[in-house]
Formats: C-alpha cells, structure tokens, sequence
C-alpha cells in the first residue's frame, strides 16, 4: 500500500468514470509525451531547434525535398505551424525554397549544407528512439502494431464527401450522431 507522505511511492490507483476507449487515447497521448523526451532533453536545446522545426527537418531530410503541403500530410502538424516552421528553418539557414523545374509553380524545401549536418547529427537518436520503444515487441507484435498505427492514422485522416474531416465533424460538441 502507497503511503501518501512518501513521495518515492507511487500513488494508490485513483478511481476514474473514463471509459476504456477514453483510457486509451490517454495512453496513447501519454505516449506521445513519453517520446518526446529524448528530443527536449538531447536536441532542443543542443541545436536551437524547436519540436515542428525538428519534425519538418528530419522529413524533408528522409524525402530529400518536400513541398509544404506535403509536410502538413506526413506529419499530421497544421499547415500554420509548418509555415512557421519552415520560416524559422530558412531564416536559420537550414532549409532553402527551389522552384521545381517539372512545374515551376511549385516550390521544394530542400537542407541546405547547414540543415543536411543537422539532420545527420540529429538522425542517430531517431533511431534510438525507435528502437528502444520497440525493442520488447516481438516481430508479429511490431506488424500488429504498425497496422493498428496506420489504422488509426487513416480513421483520423478520412474525409467526406466534401472533403471535411470525418474527425473533426464527428467530434465536435455539437454533433448529432446518424440514426
């Protein structure tokens, strides 16, 4: 039994009225904060790079160039936040804009020599990560969940015929379930 003056202990379980899918998504956010971890406490700091720079970086880094809009859908992060960080990137000297050739409409980020030492500095703890989270799954347990993953990802991604969030429609307060 936890003993409440002891901070050492953990505390006794708390009753909750969540339900198992709302104990679930906050796994899953907790999760999410657990692997940001290594970032803020490793890189952040040590590179002058905030967490959307980072993520915008390292992608365009794996893809060799990407055009913005294709950052907003490889990270799930809202166009807003991407331009902002794509600003910070080239007002840093990280990332550059090139007009595409093929369609010179379109504009490519790709790293700069500064972005491209960064990347290679800052790849090796992505692999960390990722290994250590995975490393007691098993091989069918890691394909489960990778399925489970990209499931959830694309339930989250699905959108209706007008090209609304099916998320965001059927998690607003006001929304009326279909009979």
């Amino acid at each position: 039994m936890s003993n409440p003056s002891d901070p050492s202990e953990p505390p006794q379980a708390l009753q909750s009225d969540l339900s198992p899918e709302a104990e679930m998504l906050h796994n899953i956010l907790k999760l999410a904060n657990r692997l940001m971890a290594p970032f803020s406490t490793f890189l952040a700091h040590e590179h002058r790079i905030s967490l959307n720079e980072f993520r915008v970086l390292m992608q365009i880094g794996f893809y060799r160039s990407a055009a913005s809009h294709e950052l907003v859908e490889l990270t799930g992060v809202n166009p807003m936040s991407i331009s902002r960080a794509v600003a910070t990137l080239e007002k840093n000297g990280r990332v550059v804009t090139v007009t595409d050739p093929a369609n010179r409409r379109r504009k490519r980020l790709t790293l700069t020599a500064e972005g491209e030492r960064l990347f290679r500095a800052m790849r090796p703890a992505t692999n960390l990560v990722a290994e250590f989270l995975l490393s007691r799954l098993k091989p069918h347990e890691r394909a489960t969940l990778d399925h489970i993953l990209r499931t959830l990802i694309a339930t989250l991604e699905a959108k209706d015929e007008q090209g609304r969030s099916l998320f965001l429609e059927n998690t607003r307060l006001d929304h009326q379930p279909e009979e």
